[in-house]
């Protein structure tokens, strides 16, 4: 099991590898761990960086760092997505006239407006 999601894990990395040497952009690693179904917000972002040494602020992540911290993360089922019924009653509320659909003015009020 270890060993698959170490894979998928690896293969994820590799999409953000852009010079092919097991380093990507620290910018990067919000999405790939978002392409492997987890859903981390920012601060969950940065907490996980945290776990991870980057060499400098704003630096590169090394594959052979991120593996282990990302590993334990989908080992751990962490920053599951949201269900989707949870989604379904959220968008019924906002769809006050019960139409199906939301418009986007609406949205737009529903997230400026406190």
């Amino acid at each position: 099991l270890v060993a698959e999601i170490e894979k998928k894990i690896t293969e994820a990395f590799e999409v953000f590898d852009r010079e092919s040497n097991k380093t990507v952009d620290v910018r990067e690693i919000g999405c790939i761990v978002r392409s492997l179904g987890c859903f981390p917000n920012e601060a969950e972002v940065q907490e996980l960086l945290a776990k991870i040494e980057v060499e400098e602020p704003g630096g590169f992540v090394h594959l052979e760092k991120f593996l282990p911290v990302m590993t334990k993360v989908l080992l751990d089922r962490r920053f599951r997505p949201i269900p989707e019924d949870v989604i379904l009653h959220a968008f019924e509320a906002l769809d006050e006239n019960k139409c199906g659909y939301i418009t986007k003015e609406d949205l737009v009020k529903h997230l400026t407006e406190k």
